[in-house]
């Protein structure tokens, strides 16, 4: 029950950039109350607030928060509620989005939309289409009877670009001649990996309000709870809660790994196989229905798939390193992936020369810039297109001797 009001400085604050380790600082308040507050400000500097809902844990979070703060005003109820359904999610995600919208302080918005999602399973296929029309008898599950198909000036043609979630929620659903300046209160936290927290490193006073497009910002006022806050935080004051975590704690899946979104991407890969042991009635079909989901399951901790023993990855014989590297990106079949990860390495590669003089080794990574040749060619592999794994910049030089000493010993070996 502290984990709400009395945690140590080193969890419960906003956070600051100290290189390496982005640190924390208290704000002398416990993070329900700091939450509220920012929706209070929320409501007080935007004509219009809304919730980003994905029926995870984090943004039940935000979603009792905000509506806590609604309830103190009647003429902010009911407080609307966008979902996007993303088809492959349990049917637990889906009767849980159900009460919520049931509920009659709420007004959500389910959308049913073939919005481009990243497959990271196939490199043959890197996108995929939820509720794509040209895939109905694909379908993981039967289109929901609350389901919106329609947004204007969204494409839904294959022969279109369609959009990603983000973009057709800041360019579509929150039109400024009906709503005016919209903020999304959005469940993004900096304790959910080295990404989030390095993005949210910034954050001060309201910078936690980030301007998306002219009419619409993204709001993020539960940045700074910890994981066992937004476990604890249901069963302290009751919140309704999505019931796939049971699931996936009964199948003795850590926390911190448990997600309800779908698992194709760079980073969920690597915990696709759970989808099988936890939701059968769901994992034939998608298998059916997302290219090299199945190897994937079987091998996204393997070299494969860039995880695994990649320090001890050996080239093709007769290929230089930036030779095999080439030829990894190369094997990217989507020319827009391929020139993104293209750029990411090219910026990594720069990095390391800008921070030392010293050559990649094979496999060691460098104690400074923290590259090997095998470390990027593992993040060629895996596409990474969110960057998810890319290295980040150590504290000094040789902060780590260890890596220090292992670097040095590959370079006499090579003879160098």
């Amino acid at each position: 029950m502290d984990a709400l009001t009395d945690r140590d400085a080193a969890d419960q604050a906003a956070v600051r950039p100290t290189r390496l380790l982005l640190g924390k600082e208290s704000l002398g308040t416990d993070v329900l109350t700091a939450a509220l507050d920012r929706v209070r400000t929320t409501y007080e500097r935007f004509d219009h607030v809304c919730v980003s809902f994905s029926g995870g844990k984090d943004s039940t979070a935000v979603l009792n928060v905000a509506l806590q703060v609604a309830h103190e005003d009647p003429a902010r109820l009911p407080l609307r509620v966008v979902f996007f359904d993303e088809e492959c999610i349990s049917y637990q995600t889906e009767d849980y989005v159900r009460r919520v919208a049931n509920r009659p302080d709420v007004d959500l918005e389910w959308w049913c939309l073939p919005v481009q999602h990243r497959n990271a399973c196939d490199a043959d296929h890197p996108h995929w289409w939820p509720w794509a029309p040209e895939a109905a008898d694909l379908w993981v599950r039967p289109m929901p009877p609350e389901a919106l198909t329609h947004l204007a000036g969204f494409p839904v043609e294959p022969s279109e670009a369609r959009m990603s979630i983000p973009d057709a929620a800041v360019h579509l659903v929150h039109p400024f001649d009906r709503y005016g300046h919209t903020a999304q209160l959005m469940g993004i936290r900096s304790d959910e990996s080295l990404v989030r927290r390095r993005s949210l490193a910034w954050v001060r006073d309201t910078q936690w309000i980030v301007p998306k497009t002219p009419a619409v910002a993204n709001v993020y006022p539960v940045y700074d709870w910890s994981t066992s806050d937004v476990w604890t935080a249901p069963a302290l004051f009751g919140w309704d809660r999505n019931a796939t975590y049971d699931v996936m704690e009964m199948a003795g899946i850590g926390h911190h790994a448990q997600r309800c979104a779908p698992p194709f991407g760079e980073e969920p890969i690597r915990d696709l196989w759970m989808w099988g042991a936890c939701f059968p009635e769901l994992w034939e079909r998608m298998c059916e229905r997302v290219p090299g989901a199945a190897a994937a399951a079987r091998y996204s901790r393997t070299e494969l798939y860039g995880y695994g023993a990649v320090d001890d990855a050996e080239k093709p014989p007769g290929m230089t390193w930036p030779e095999y590297l080439r030829s990894v990106v190369e094997s990217h079949d989507d020319p827009k992936v391929r020139a993104f990860i293209a750029r990411k390495l090219q910026h990594m590669l720069g990095r390391h020369h800008r921070m030392t003089t010293e050559p990649l080794m094979p496999r060691a990574k460098h104690p400074v810039s923290g590259m090997s040749w095998a470390s990027l060619v593992a993040i060629a592999r895996r596409g990474d297109t969110k960057n998810r794994k890319e290295v980040m910049q150590p504290p000094g030089k040789d902060a780590f001797p260890r890596l220090r000493r292992a670097y040095d010993a590959e370079r006499r070996e090579m003879g160098l």
